[in-house]
């Protein structure tokens, strides 16, 4: 065994503390530690004093998490960013912040404790410890809803560049983006390409804060935001029809009715675009085999292979015609309405 290799019950034991890590960074980004950094090191009594904190505790955080790497501590209890740390920023190139921010919620790490009954009964285990389902627990809670539309709003910037090199959205004139929550993603492709014009549609709580993020954009005249349900009804008219990380929150018989309400509004010829994870090969791609549980025990849906997504396309009249994968784990599922 090579010197730096940690023995197998050490290398066990730190996957086993995992959520200590998950917590740890939770705090740092509720806080705002990383944009407090940005202009460079900061004593930690500086770090406190900013965030109202208690300064012995947080300097105690701030040196666990220079462990791990996410900050580095210098002298005279001092800390700088790090590679990872600079991810928290809100100005990232790729933020994880949001992220960081929904995933250490009690609410949501909560409900992973319902995961052993997950696997005894195959029921879902957010409904299990909560009594109702993620998307009504959050809309009761305008503060949580917040946290995951930013959440989102992360992963789609750190996505949209990946994915805007890996599939070429501008062959079409109008996109219509499907529960595309506040329009990041949307916004993304139409500031690419001047001559798209794009609709943006998702439930109304979501789709009200959509304003600020096309007009930073510099899109807002280009897009029309329409509220409502997917399993309702969508607008028609579009060249393309986008679901991005919608499917894999829904069981199949769930995903067949979203397909379908699309399909409804699309013309023979009109393209649809599922922007999802590959669930990769046994053994490989461990982020997308646990992004695979996070589904069972949040929305209560799946990962999928491209076998599986072209066998839900065929059962609602879309023509599977391939899959374009990204520098990221997310790919773009290509279909057409026969």
């Amino acid at each position: 065994m090579d010197s730096n290799t940690p023995r197998p019950s050490v290398a066990l034991r730190r996957l086993v503390n995992g959520y200590q890590v998950t917590q740890a960074i939770h705090v740092a980004a509720v806080l705002g530690i990383a944009d407090l950094l940005a202009a460079g090191p900061r004593s930690s009594d500086a770090l406190a004093a900013a965030t109202n904190t208690h300064p012995r505790t947080l300097y105690r955080l701030l040196r666990a998490l220079a462990g791990v790497g996410v900050f580095h501590e210098e002298g005279d209890r001092s800390f700088a960013l790090t590679e990872l740390g600079v991810c928290l920023r809100s100005d990232a190139p790729e933020p994880i912040g949001g992220w960081a921010a929904f995933v250490g919620e009690a609410y949501h790490w909560q409900a992973w404790s319902g995961l052993l009954h997950s696997v005894r009964t195959g029921e879902n285990a957010f409904q299990h410890v909560h009594g109702t389902d993620p998307w009504t627990f959050r809309a009761r809670q305008p503060e949580l809803s917040a946290g995951f539309d930013r959440a989102m709003t992360d992963l789609s910037r750190q996505l949209s560049a990946a994915l805007l090199a890996a599939y070429d959205f501008g062959r079409f004139g109008q996109i219509v983006d499907v529960g595309g929550g506040n329009g990041a993603f949307l916004a993304s492709i139409l500031a690419k390409h001047p001559h798209l014009h794009g609709v943006l549609c998702d439930q109304p709580h979501v789709v009200s804060g959509a304003g600020p993020v096309l007009a930073a954009a510099g899109v807002a005249d280009r897009c029309e935001v329409v509220g409502g349900s997917f399993f309702d009804a969508v607008p028609a008219g579009g060249d393309a029809y986008i679901l991005k990380a919608i499917l894999h929150d829904w069981e199949d018989a769930p995903c067949i009715q979203i397909l379908q309400t699309c399909r409804r509004a699309m013309a023979a010829g009109t393209v649809l675009l599922v922007v999802e994870r590959d669930l990769g090969q046994p053994n490989q791609d461990p982020d997308a085999k646990f992004s695979d549980l996070n589904m069972l025990v949040g929305p209560m849906g799946r990962e999928r292979t491209p076998e599986e997504y072209a066998a839900l396309f065929a059962a609602v009249g879309f023509r599977f015609v391939r899959f374009a994968p990204s520098a990221v784990d997310t790919g773009v599922y290509e279909g057409v309405a026969d």
